[in-house]
């Protein structure tokens, strides 16, 4: 059994579905998460910038003493994590491959969608871990370069956000696709109209929630748990306007976070 937190970062407020899904599956568990709100969004830098913000941000997670860390962000998963992994003394989980794996076993025609940041997509990594799954897995994917500005200016639900959206997904929709994969965390909440535009026929395959899954199966065969008896405490920390995260944050997370979230200057890690 181990009490000390999981740590989590995203590049923004996205990363928050994912620490609502682990709080869900794993409510004994303390959590760090790191918001880098000063420098978002992640998805339209160099592969170099994002390993160098990857690093940075891992750091500061590693001043608290974490037992894993967790990289809850698309981008960063499919660009950094391959480098990260092994430079620190604790595990570190993305969110492609448990989301890869989902998506596998959801899938009943073999035809899987998968959308998120540019970068993301142009990495090709979520359709690499569906073929080491399956060799015959048709993977079609899309760039939605403007959801996480959408997304964290409160337009989740907009008329402006549907018909963007529409256009995002054709090219996905006529592909025949039986499963949608969202490779950004912050398309959970965009799962209303993402639904509505594919259709029942379409299963949704929320990033966030699979680590979440992984994360936990993990703890449980390393020994890892929380103690804890009562519900874990969630410290957050971001890299620019504390109200801002505090405004939309509440809405990642179904509950208020006034007063829980502290600004840190991430330049120093």
């Amino acid at each position: 059994m181990d009490n000390r937190a999981i740590g989590v970062f995203d590049s923004g407020l996205g990363g928050l579905t994912c620490v609502r899904a682990i709080t869900k599956l794993l409510p004994g568990e303390n959590i760090i998460y790191f918001g880098d709100t000063g420098r978002v969004p992640y998805g339209t830098r160099s592969k170099e910038t994002i390993i160098n913000y990857t690093r940075s941000d891992i750091r500061f997670l590693k001043s608290f003493d974490i037992k894993v860390a967790v990289i809850a962000c698309g981008t960063a998963s499919s660009i950094a994590l391959d480098t990260v992994k092994n430079e620190y003394d604790f595990p570190i989980m993305g969110v492609v491959v448990p989301t890869a794996k989902a998506a596998v076993s959801a899938t009943k025609n073999g035809r899987i969608g998968v959308i998120g940041t540019p970068l993301t997509i142009k990495s090709g990594k979520y359709k690499e871990e569906i073929e080491k799954i399956n060799k015959d897995a048709f993977v079609v994917s899309n760039a939605c370069s403007l959801f996480v500005p959408f997304v964290e200016s409160g337009y989740a639900d907009h008329e402006a956000t549907r018909l963007i959206a529409k256009e995002y997904l054709k090219p996905i929709k006529e592909a025949g696709i039986d499963t949608l994969i969202l490779g950004c965390t912050h398309y959970p909440l965009l799962t209303g109209i993402i639904s509505e535009i594919m259709g029942e026929g379409v299963t949704l395959v929320d990033s966030g929630m699979e680590t979440a899954k992984s994360l936990k199966k993990y703890l449980e065969n390393n020994n890892l748990l929380s103690q804890n008896a009562e519900e874990g405490t969630c410290n957050y920390y971001v890299s620019d306007s504390v109200q801002g995260f505090e405004e939309l944050g509440g809405m990642f997370l179904n509950k208020a976070i006034t007063g829980k979230v502290e600004k840190i200057d991430i330049e120093k890690y």
